[in-house]
């Protein structure tokens, strides 16, 4: 009797997914020409293939001669013998995957860390063509970055982009790229999760993750849907083993979109600021402040003459949509500020006590990203920090204020220092600083200008 029960019970479950699979089967891409009418991505994939290429790439990279940097005194007591250059220099080659965007002007996206330090980038098609590639322009916030094919070449296909807002976790995703120089190569899976942030990749985060496999060489390769159209760039794996464990990231078509078009017109992405600090909705802020809701972004501190200031936003506001697409928390928040122009105007959802509105918003120019200086080390506790651009052209990390008498002012930083190296690696920004720290170095010297001086600053 056990053993038939066992066996109804299975049989029920298999009459129960039954009628789903054969839903799922009818939604495939169906090759027709197949005797017995077998689901098949390939009749997709014969659109697909064609726009997406490799990307081989050569350059040079500097890599510091020493973990820290040694005094003059140092130098001076080992005299001329001592090497006299902080870098040294070598060649390296680097793979990577592209996806055709645009087929008429011979516009490429990928990673810009694929073709950071490039002298050279080849482009290899398909059907076997390469071209030089020039970079039209390149996003360090975002990992993107937009090449170009010599105008004269000619039959390419570009890959349509679908609205990445309308993904649901559970949909089909194919991974097309490179792996280890292997071209064409194609994964399958699903939709794993959404918005995904916090992973300390880039400095502003909302990924795809997806089980469809992506290995090295697949970065900046095509993510697609079952129709064939371009959801996201693959980026990023979580290996810790160094392989593959089915958990990979790729960036939204939809930022795709938006920050090429601003590459291929200007050659670079303006950012905008909203002129908040603020932090996720967490179900303790929601009972303090008797609100139902258990999503969306809090604002702790409107800034004087920002954007939000000037529409009337407060602090205590809920943000719950911006476009009315929803916002599930702040990192949500600032991508989608982050990535849109500036000047464009915004229509933003909140919750003022516990009443909604709808506020238009004119957005700013993102002249610096404010960070919780805590995040990146317990050492600038005190200081606020903001990514920050000079007018020589020089990029660093701006100390906005300090705190008297805080761990960052105790160490000798100082308001208006900028931050522009650890340990002799040059650091841009906020995501690159905390990327070195998190490398964990033994000793932490900050390279900071002040003024016209460069100042080292030890982390204890």
């Amino acid at each position: 009797m056990k053993k038939m029960s066992l066996f109804k019970v299975l049989m029920l479950s298999l009459g129960l997914s039954f009628l789903p699979f054969c839903s799922l089967i009818a939604a495939l891409p169906i090759d027709v020409n197949g005797q017995n009418n077998i689901p098949s991505l390939a009749p997709m994939l014969a659109k697909v293939l064609p726009a997406v290429v490799s990307v081989h790439v050569e350059g040079t990279q500097s890599t510091p001669q020493f973990a820290f940097p040694v005094p003059k005194e140092f130098k001076y007591f080992f005299g001329p013998d001592f090497p006299s250059d902080n870098y040294s220099t070598r060649p390296f080659e680097g793979i990577g995957s592209g996806v055709i965007i645009n087929a008429n002007q011979g516009y490429i996206i990928t990673n810009n860390h694929v073709i950071t330090g490039a002298d050279q980038i080849k482009v290899q098609l398909n059907d076997g063509r390469k071209f030089n590639a020039r970079i039209i322009g390149y996003d360090e916030q975002t990992d993107l970055a937009l090449l170009q094919l010599p105008i004269d070449s000619t039959n390419l296909t570009e890959v349509k982009m679908a609205d990445s807002d309308t993904l649901k976790v559970g949909d089909f995703a194919i991974a097309v790229g490179n792996p280890f120089g292997l071209d064409q190569t194609v994964t399958s899976g699903i939709i794993s999760a959404l918005g995904r942030s916090g992973l300390h990749l880039e400095g502003l985060e909302h990924f795809i993750q997806t089980d469809a496999s992506i290995n090295r060489g697949n970065s900046g390769g095509a993510l697609v849907n079952l129709k064939g159209e371009l959801i996201g760039i693959n980026t990023a794996i979580l290996a810790p083993g160094g392989g593959n464990i089915g958990i990979g990231f790729a960036i939204p078509s939809n930022i795709v979109k938006n920050l090429s078009q601003q590459l291929i017109e200007f050659g670079e992405v303006k950012r905008s600021q909203l002129g908040i600090r603020g932090t996720e909705l967490t179900m303790d802020i929601a009972q303090a402040f008797h609100i139902e809701n258990q999503h969306g972004a809090f604002v702790s501190e409107v800034i004087i003459g920002s954007a939000a200031a000037k529409a009337k936003i407060q602090a205590g506001d809920i943000i719950l949509s911006v476009d009315g697409k929803p916002i599930h928390n702040f990192d949500e928040l600032r991508v989608k500020v982050g990535t849109t122009m500036p000047g464009k105007t915004i229509n933003i959802g909140i919750l003022r006590n516990n009443r909604l509105f709808n506020i238009p918003v004119i957005l700013d120019d993102n002249i610096s990203t404010i960070f919780n200086q805590e995040a990146l080390t317990p050492e600038l506790q005190g200081a606020i920090l903001s990514n920050w651009k000079r007018k020589d052209g020089t990029k660093g990390i701006l100390v906005e204020s300090i705190i008297k008498g805080s761990p960052a002012a105790r160490l000798g930083l100082q308001q208006h220092d900028l931050i522009v190296g650890l340990n002799l690696e040059p650091v841009h920004n906020l995501a690159e600083l905390r990327k070195a720290l998190e490398r964990k170095p033994t000793v932490k010297a900050l390279d900071i200008m002040r003024g016209d001086n460069h100042v080292f600053v030890w982390l204890k």
